[in-house]
């Protein structure tokens, strides 16, 4: 009997440290246990229209999203712009034009091709926007929002650009102005609004951007016209193909136009989530009841619903999420009765659109 027992004891222990041992790959090699750990996704935007003038009404957008870790350091970074141009010659304004990010233009951005004069390193070369921006990305790998935010610059003597002082980074090839850069990582490390997750995984982050100019109209002898680039943003934290966190985000500037093609007046204040009472969702959107509870949310209330709701989607199933038209309204809200009653009975086409394009572009 003390033989069986002393056998059965040496049993267990040996599939105790099997259970414990460290996990081996295909090589034989054994990989470190993996450890969850927490992280906070946030998403910073910052809009310029500096560049609006006669004939060309303009809209700067830059969108950064990070993941930082419990020390506030970042983890990943992605960054994009909308810069979203229309040609208002004469009071002209295109209700169906489309745009483009300039990530999602790709070599068609011709950074390379036609910024020569750009070449702030004199290495001979300028590299396409995209791989500038990338560059960024994975420079400010490692850095708090006060080491971003304090990253030096200097100005290109005659030319008015703001680049990077710092050799490394311009090294790498990124010459361009980086200011909107900065300011739109630092507010994406600060966002108050941002979602925290924790995972062991390994995971890629996603940021988009889309653009309508639906809602614009030209002038006329008796009224200015409006280009209303509207954009709507969305950034993805990624594991095993599953959105694990979620943050969106919209912008309505509007440029009011004359019938010679002069901007009159530009009109921006903040992104919908940062404004948040200031939107008045709440206060002027009685209307907008659809799930009948008596009550109709803040606009960034609604949105921070549509994050949690995604959580453990694909791209593929945030795209296909069924939705439903108000009779007599026109408005596209989800047909999800749980999402419904979480409060979120705002129009959802262009959020689900860009949250999925942003998981498609988790990298």
């Amino acid at each position: 009997m003390k033989k069986l027992f002393a056998i059965l004891l040496c049993v267990c222990m040996i599939l105790t440290v099997v259970a414990c041992a460290p996990a081996t790959n295909n090589n034989g090699t054994t990989e470190p246990e993996k450890t969850e750990a927490e992280y906070k996704l946030g998403m910073g935007v910052v809009v310029n229209m500096d560049s609006s003038a006669t004939g060309n009404a303009q809209v700067d957008a830059t969108v950064a999203a990070v993941v930082t870790d419990k020390d506030g350091k970042i983890t990943h970074c992605r960054i994009d712009v909308a810069q979203n141009k229309m040609d208002v010659t004469g009071g002209a304004a295109d209700a169906a034009q489309t745009f483009k990010t300039k990530m999602e233009l790709g070599d068609d951005y011709n950074m390379a091709k036609y910024g020569q004069s750009m070449d702030w390193n004199g290495d001979g070369k300028v590299l396409e926007w995209y791989d500038q921006a990338k560059a960024f990305e994975n420079y400010v790998v490692g850095k708090t929002a006060a080491e971003v935010a304090s990253i030096a610059t200097k100005e290109v003597e005659g030319a008015g650009y703001i680049i990077a002082a710092d050799d490394a980074l311009l090294s790498a090839g990124c010459t361009i102005q980086i200011t909107d850069f900065i300011a739109a990582v630092a507010k994406a490390c600060n966002d108050e609004q941002g979602m925290t997750f924790k995972t062991a995984e390994e995971f890629t982050l996603g940021v988009a951007a889309k653009t309508t100019a639906a809602e614009s109209v030209a002038a006329t002898a008796d009224k200015d016209g409006s280009v209303n680039m509207y954009t709507d943003f969305a950034a993805n934290v990624v594991a095993g193909g599953k959105i694990i966190a979620a943050v969106n985000d919209a912008i309505q500037p509007k440029i009011a136009i004359n019938t010679l093609g002069e901007i009159v007046n530009k009109d921006y204040k903040d992104t919908k989530r940062c404004l948040k009472e200031g939107y008045n969702m709440a206060a002027y959107g009685q209307s907008m009841d659809w799930n009948g509870d008596g009550k109709v949310l803040e606009w960034y209330l609604q949105s921070a619903e549509f994050s949690k709701f995604v959580i453990g989607k694909t791209a593929a199933e945030v795209e296909a999420m069924a939705t439903k038209e108000v009779e007599g309204a026109g408005y596209i809200i989800s047909a999800d009765d749980a999402l419904l009653s979480a409060g979120c009975t705002i129009q959802i086409t262009a959020i689900k659109a860009v949250v999925a394009q942003a998981a498609t572009n988790a990298r």
